[in-house]
């Protein structure tokens, strides 16, 4: 088998690179090449025995996913975007990378042949929907998001939808929740703070907070994250059934129950490392945000993800710190 994952120098799809080399196969068969492209050029995970070609290329740079579809990967992860505060401040950039590379990505598969039909995992959002939300949002609410990010999200989703009915390819749109905690340095999301607040105290470092305590969203980690693409790459998507776009499992969470569980697992001391500092306009923006998922259809498909944010903390200790703080 030959994969390709777009975006692979970012943190998830770093991860999952990582994972598949572990694992060395997808659902039972062996990975003999992974193709690796990111608009910086991504790092060959560690012991892979089959073949890795690391290229940084841009999609939305005209041929580019004609080259790659030329060596036609059996599974392709499509997780190459900007996050939602560039998409936001970057109109025209957000909507060539997360909408128009996307759209020639698809196109160049549909072009290679009725013979070709790859897999095709495509890493959507939660901020394809938008305020007002129930607190538990069923799978059948409507698309209407709010942000530049979340539109181009949700093109993306009909897209995939209807290249699949015409089977092109076999596609599978997989909305992420807010991943926490996010290894490395803050980035660009609007969203960041979810993971700072965390991440820094638990090195002893401060972190600001600029919303109010009562703020809920959906959480996974990027371990459950990496989790689902797997899985959708491999499960059988006959029993997906023609509504190709899932939401995922998560856990929803205020900002007072994250504190907590930083208070249980790393004291009160990582706690007073926070600092709040509030912000009118990220705290308005998270006032339209997902409070919370049913994610009925992922569940009973076999999706999973943690259900506390213990849980959570525990896991980017194990998978970042090496087991301990």
């Amino acid at each position: 088998m030959h994969i390709l994952i777009t975006g692979a120098a970012g943190m998830l799809g770093r991860k999952l690179a990582e994972r598949v080399a572990r694992d060395g196969g997808l659902g039972g068969r062996p990975v003999r090449a992974m193709t690796l492209i990111d608009v910086v050029a991504p790092t060959a995970p560690d012991g892979f025995a089959g073949t890795v070609t690391c290229l940084d290329l841009d999609l939305a740079t005209p041929d580019t996913a004609t080259r790659l579809v030329d060596a036609r990967p059996d599974v392709i992860f499509h997780l190459a975007a900007i996050v939602s505060g560039e998409a936001e401040a970057d109109f025209a950039k957000g909507y060539a990378i997360n909408l128009d590379s996307t759209r020639a990505l698809f196109e160049a598969i549909r072009l290679a042949g009725a013979d070709y039909r790859p897999r095709v995992v495509f890493a959507s959002s939660i901020a394809v929907v938008g305020a007002p939300l129930p607190d538990a949002i069923p799978d059948d609410f409507h698309t209407t998001p709010l942000t530049s990010y979340g539109t181009q999200k949700a093109i993306c989703e009909l897209l995939l939808s209807d290249y699949t009915r015409r089977g092109f390819f076999d596609g599978i749109g997989i909305r992420l929740p807010t991943i926490c905690i996010r290894p490395g340095l803050p980035n660009k999301a609007a969203s960041g703070f979810f993971s700072n607040i965390l991440r820094e105290p638990l090195v002893g470092w401060p972190a600001i907070l600029p919303v109010p305590d009562r703020i809920r969203h959906w959480h996974t980690s990027p371990r459950s994250a990496v989790g689902f693409m797997l899985h959708a790459a491999t499960m059988d998507l006959a029993a997906v059934g023609p509504r190709r776009n899932l939401s995922m499992p998560g856990l929803s969470a205020t900002v007072a129950d994250q504190i907590e569980a930083l208070r249980r697992v790393a004291g009160d001391a990582a706690v007073a490392l926070i600092r709040r500092e509030p912000d009118a306009a990220i705290t308005a923006m998270c006032e339209g945000w997902a409070p919370g998922f049913q994610a009925t259809r992922a569940r009973a498909l076999g999706f999973t993800a943690e259900d506390s944010f213990d849980a959570i903390i525990r896991a980017h200790i194990d998978d970042e710190l090496g087991g301990r703080l």
